[in-house]
């Protein structure tokens, strides 16, 4: 990926377009307009105000002539989003890590819907941290720790960790009481995650998931379980513990499909990442974050690090 000539701005990364291989356009600005003709008027301002620039660093005026294939940068104006009602808690912080516990309903990174109310950009902005990046990522439904980056050049070295699997990571989750099931078990399958598909389903071949499930306390008709991913596949945990016959409280996506309003907060998904554990490849040192947060379905909580 090419570098981006343009920095963060109040939180946000410039949009990043590439012009068509076949473009009838004989400059940018016309691509451009033809592109957001709901927003000519703005895409116009902000080339006459220097705020669109090419791959070299170059601001587009009216007369840049189109290249295909070339790139353009541009900041987008964020949508007005109606606040995620719940904090971000920082576990964690110094000139290279920034550890958060994050809170169910609040993306990570942009997409989407949610733009400026994500994990990324509260962050940036309250922190006044323009080089903030995540290492890895916890889907929008689910709580939990999260790391980040704060300087640009460490970033690759902690997510190398995370590629190589040498990080071991916990989840809670409150699903169902089973009695046919023994535990601790291992679930090992092939997930595929279709683009454009919500669910991802369990398919024939070569294993490329694998969750350890373990028991740790009922309450009448549901459990609590401890789960360790070894691998990273999209929904995993959600598709392993809908497999076993146990899916997890509160998803919408397993076992069936059902829409839920986006500023619907009243039954979160029972799902939470209480903890991380790896050697850091900066210090050297063994390290450990978890999670102050509890689920709420379970009534036995007891708050505090784990």
């Amino acid at each position: 990926m090419p570098d981006v000539p343009l920095p963060v701005r109040d939180g946000l990364n410039p949009s990043r377009l590439r012009l068509p291989e076949n473009g009838r356009w004989t400059t940018v600005a016309e691509y451009l307009l033809e592109r957001f003709p709901d927003d000519a008027r703005r895409v116009s301002e902000k080339i006459r105000a220097g705020e669109v620039v090419g791959g070299d660093g170059v601001a587009v005026t009216v007369d840049t002539p189109y290249r295909a294939r070339s790139f353009v940068y541009l900041y987008r104006d964020p949508p007005i989003e109606a606040r995620v009602p719940f904090d971000i808690e920082i576990l964690y912080r110094d000139d290279t890590l920034l550890v958060v516990d994050k809170p169910h309903f609040l993306a990570t990174t942009p997409r989407g819907s949610w733009i400026t109310e994500t994990a990324l950009v509260r962050l940036r902005r309250e922190l006044d941290l323009p080089e903030l990046s995540p290492v890895h990522r916890l889907d929008r439904l689910t709580a939990g720790v999260l790391l980040f980056t704060v300087r640009r050049e460490a970033r690759r070295t902690y997510q190398m960790m995370f590629d190589q699997r040498l990080v071991e990571k916990e989840y809670e989750a409150i699903a169902p009481r089973s009695s046919r099931l023994e535990f601790p078990r291992e679930v090992a399958s092939r997930i595929l995650k279709e683009p454009g598909v919500l669910q991802a389903r369990e398919v024939p071949g070569p294993v490329n998931a694998v969750t350890q499930i373990g028991l740790l306390d009922t309450d009448g008709d549901i459990a609590r379980y401890r789960l360790r991913p070894r691998t990273g596949k999209t929904h995993q945990l959600r598709v392993h513990m809908n497999s076993s016959g146990i899916p997890i409280l509160g998803d919408n996506l397993y076992p069936e499909v059902y829409e839920v309003a986006p500023q619907d907060y009243s039954n979160p998904l029972q799902l939470l990442a209480t903890a991380i554990e790896f050697d850091d490849p900066v210090t050297g040192h063994r390290t450990r974050f978890a999670s102050r947060r509890n689920l709420s379905a379970w009534r036995h909580n007891t708050p505090g690090p784990r």
